[in-house]
């Protein structure tokens, strides 16, 4: 039996890491399988989407992003240190994710990257900014898509069996 080969209107299962080109740390990994519907919708880099095209279940593959290309380069100016108390409490924690708006109604997010004593330091820059990065994808299942996958871009999730359950009216 052959196997099935990553092309329009096929389902794709993968995970992937992104791995930072000078260091070998990992950035960020999906450990849980992602699904979509191949040429339904980019869930990534339009470069990564174009070279899973024709591979098959139980490849992996490695496909090295200059992030400049896909962010822009850092912008220091997105970079703001403000004394600690006049920030909110809750923002006060590194890794916080901070949605701020300009005067002209534009939103963008910003992370919280240090918390001293005395001042919280938010980028609103890419955390891949400035970097150059291996995405490296394992290939764990590709299929024809059914008709509501496709409609969906992805996996329909079922929403659990309640048939037959009494329902208490809350007060």
């Amino acid at each position: 039996m052959s196997k099935e080969t990553i092309a329009d209107g096929k389902y794709v299962e993968l995970t992937y890491k992104v791995i930072d080109q000078s260091s070998g740390g990992v950035l960020t990994q999906v450990e849980y399988p992602l699904g979509y519907v191949h040429g339904t919708n980019e869930i990534l880099a339009p470069s990564v989407m174009a070279e899973l095209e024709g591979k098959t279940t139980g490849e992996v593959i490695e496909v090295p992003i200059d992030c400049n290309e896909l962010y822009g380069p850092r912008d220091e100016s997105l970079v703001i240190t403000e004394r600690i108390q006049d920030v909110p409490e809750e923002y006060r924690e590194v890794g916080m994710s901070i949605l701020m708006e300009n005067n002209q109604g534009q939103t963008r997010t910003f992370l919280v990257t240090r918390v001293d004593k005395r001042s919280v330091t938010i980028d609103g820059n890419n955390p891949l900014c400035g970097r150059k990065v291996i995405f490296r994808l394992e290939i764990l299942l590709v299929r024809d898509a059914t008709e509501e996958e496709i409609e969906h871009g992805g996996k329909v999730e079922q929403g659990p069996d309640i048939e037959g359950v009494t329902q208490v009216p809350i007060n």
